[in-house]
């Protein structure tokens, strides 16, 4: 069985783009050659900057004949349905088959495909693969129609076996399939001629190229760490660098070289960013932490091992961390006179059209965070002024730069300006957490704050009724929610959630009604300079009807921003059920059901999430055992019986048993049972102990037992009925305390 070996050779190729271009090309190109037909046993992709190459191995030489019967119109039917059969059966008319059916005769297509060549499906799949290629951006040159990501130069398309390669017949654009490619642009000259994967890799290295990413990732983290250990130095760890740079080499030369003593004093950070960002280095710290030398990967080797490129970059990076110095120094001079020109300059920073500035949006979160600091147990001075500067590093010069800083420089800011500790942290913190690996914050301050930007995030987003729909979520508020979800489980809060949603709500509705406010005094502006200069009298008296109209809506949103509006807009509720949602995918991953929490969802209270967690853990837990699950199938049975007759009586059965109507034993020993558990669970729920409940509930297993089977629930005895159906209440009454178990499934 032969292996096939496909290369498309171009100009460099993005480094973002080569994983999934080299995934894409193994999905696209295996894929067709199953649905033709072929079978392989293995196949694999690989990237380099000038070039995507796959490998597959033991294909079949031949597709499998098929043969297929396809059933048609009835003998007799018009002609033009039996030649419109035969045409979309790919056969003629005269060699349609007349068969017997429960209905008559009809005609039948017999449809034979004889077994094709690999080397000719390979072309045609290949072809296919190239000319519809789902490359991000892709470009033409010269005077060809295919589109590529960069000039394609030449391709391979080899069929090898023991008796030889084969190069398959196919031209693409103008470029004929070989088996020649080129190795590295620089260090090697002329072209190699190839037979096959093993030896294309192995010629492709002779010529200084290494072909599997992984490689040269390897390479590259290995020889600069070596070389950095040699100084006792250490490189700073970067994965997702680390694939970038070794998509940008096919033969990666390891260079260390040294930052000027100049801008040592910069933050850590700011340079680490600044020479990732600009230049692709690795950043390189002493054994205190702090930055002092670069790791640079060169593409080629050098007479001078490297010293003319070393020289270059370090030029190059004199430059960019001049500008790095610059910013930080005139940052650091308004972070001492007390950030004023920046937290003012978010008023000209528009956070959304429809909620307002950047400066609006601190003003609500101060105000939050304000009253959220008592219940997570911060100052309420310091954690409105953290929120009021948590924001003023978007106005700094080095964060206009690095983006990806902000937060970080807040902090650093926050500390030159002479604030608190717990303030500079939260300036860092409050974005936090990003994700669900990410650290969810500790301190007091930094909770308050963290949970009113993302409160206020939510809550005006829903104010103008920008939710998530689908798989579509722009204002990333599912990751709000779910970094409010764990910062007050991680924290253990005990947070009434619905209250902060509507003080939340209060302030972004006002925001969003002022903001209306001021698009209508700016219009009826408008208008009535148009009318000023109007000499059509029939538009002029369209346009005073119009700002007539912007007048009575200037008065309606008057009204509301005097009124009460949070509970009657259904913005709360809404969004507290979008937080359930959440909390299911958040506990899903830790082992909790979802009916689990349904059960528990239903309960007062549910708002209090922590509160809510504890109950449905306790809950599980109590699912898990053979008791727990056998109490709910006794107390599902109690509410059916119950609820038929209390449907069937019209009347509800909650007046309280009295034992003194027992007639059975096992009547008699649920009573005590149930008075047993009610001394341990009443207490217990008070105490929020729902674990103590769930046991104490889960002992009532045997008794509810008993009772179904030795007691029969109708009587003849009215009274008789009427207390057993009463006592079956109490089991109901007694087992919803902790949870809605109607809810919980089976």
């Amino acid at each position: 069985m032969p292996d096939l070996l496909i290369e498309l050779f171009s100009e460099e190729i993005p480094a973002r783009m080569q994983g999934k271009a080299s995934a894409d090309l193994q999905k696209l190109v295996t894929d067709g050659l199953v649905e033709a037909g072929l079978t392989y046993a293995s196949a694999a992709a690989f990237a380099t900057p000038r070039r995507l190459a796959l490998s597959v191995e033991d294909l079949t030489a031949t597709s499998q004949a098929t043969r297929e019967e396809r059933k048609g119109p009835k003998v007799g039917a018009p002609d033009q349905a039996v030649s419109g059969f035969a045409r979309g059966a790919g056969v003629d008319v005269a060699n349609l088959e007349v068969r017997a059916d429960k209905k008559g005769e009809v005609y039948f297509a017999v449809i034979e495909k004889p077994g094709r060549p690999a080397a000719e499906i390979i072309a045609e799949v290949l072809d296919k693969t190239v000319r519809n290629f789902p490359w991000p951006k892709s470009m033409r040159w010269g005077a060809g129609s295919l589109k590529w990501v960069r000039p394609l130069h030449s391709i391979i398309c080899l069929l090898s076996d023991e008796a030889g390669a084969e190069v398959v017949p196919l031209e693409i654009d103008g470029i004929d399939a070989g088996a020649e490619t080129q190795g590295h642009r620089f260090l090697n000259k002329g072209a190699i001629k190839v037979t096959g994967f093993e030896d294309y890799e192995a010629k492709l290295k002779q010529a200084h190229v290494y072909l599997r990413p992984e490689e040269r990732a390897e390479m590259i983290w290995h020889d600069a760490t070596n070389q950095a250990f040699a100084q006792g130095l250490e490189v700073v760890a970067d994965p997702g660098l680390l694939a970038e740079v070794a998509g940008l080499v096919e033969w990666p030369v390891v260079l260390l070289g040294k930052i000027d003593e100049t801008f040592l004093g910069l933050p850590p950070e700011v340079l680490q960013t600044s020479m990732k960002e600009h230049q692709k280095f690795f950043s390189v710290k002493d054994m205190s932490g702090k930055i002092v030398q670069f790791v640079t990967v060169a593409n080629t080797e050098t007479s001078d091992g490297g010293a003319t490129i070393l020289a270059g970059n370090q030029k190059v990076l004199f430059a960019r961390l001049s500008d790095a110095k610059f910013f930080w120094e005139n940052d650091l001079r308004v972070a001492k006179a007390g950030m004023d020109p920046w937290l003012d300059s978010l008023g000209n920073v528009t956070f959304h059209n429809k909620l307002g500035t950047q400066k609006d949006r601190v003003e609500r979160i101060v105000a939050l965070a304000r009253e959220l600091a008592p219940v997570v147990g911060a100052d309420a001075d310091e954690a409105a002024e953290a929120a009021r500067v948590a924001k003023a590093d978007l106005s700094s010069e080095m964060v206009y730069e690095f983006p990806e800083l902000q937060g970080l420089m807040g902090r650093y800011y926050a500390s030159n300006a002479g604030l608190s500790d717990a303030i500079a942290a939260a300036a860092e913190e409050h974005y936090s957490p990003l994700g669900p690996s990410d650290d969810v914050p500790t301190a007091p301050v930094s909770v308050a704050v963290a949970l009113a930007d993302k409160l206020d995030t939510l809550t005006g987003f829903w104010a103008i009724d920008e939710k998530p729909t689908g798989s579509k979520d722009p204002f990333a508020l599912r990751r709000a929610a779910l970094g409010v979800i764990r910062l007050v489980l991680e924290n253990a809060e005990r947070l009434n959630l619905a209250i902060f949603l509507i003080r939340a709500e209060r302030s972004s509705r006002d925001d969003v009604l002022y903001s209306r406010m001021r698009k209508v005094d700016e219009d009826i502006g408008n208008l009535e300079y148009r009318i000023a200069g109007e000499r059509n009298a029939d538009i002029a008296e369209k346009l005073d009807e119009t700002i007539a109209a912007l007048k009575n809506e200037r008065v309606e949103l008057l009204n509301q921003l005097g009124g009460e509006r949070a509970i009657e807009s259904g913005l709360v509720p809404d969004l507290l059920s979008f937080f359930h949602d959440r909390l299911k995918v958040y506990l899903k991953d830790q082992g909790v059901r979802h009916d689990v929490i349904d059960a528990c969802i239903a309960m007062p209270g549910n708002d209090d999430l922590t509160l809510l967690v504890k109950r449905a853990k306790a809950l599980q837990a109590t699912l898990e055992t053979d008791d727990g699950e056998n109490l709910i199938q006794g107390f599902k049975r109690a509410n059916n019986i119950l609820s038929q007759a209390e449907e069937k009586d019209g009347v509800s059965y909650e007046y309280g048993a009295d034992p003194k109507f027992a007639e059975h034993d096992a009547e008699r020993a649920l009573f005590t049972a149930l008075d047993e558990a009610d001394r341990v669970i009443k207490p217990a729920m008070e105490a929020e102990d729902f674990g103590t409940a769930m046991a104490a509930m889960a002992e009532l297993r045997g008794p509810i037992d008993a009772f179904f089977e030795g007691v029969q629930v109708n009587a003849d005895n009215d009274i008789v009925r009427r207390n057993r159906l009463n006592l079956l209440s109490r089991i109901r009454s007694t087992c919803l305390a902790v949870a809605d178990l109607t809810l919980i499934n089976g």
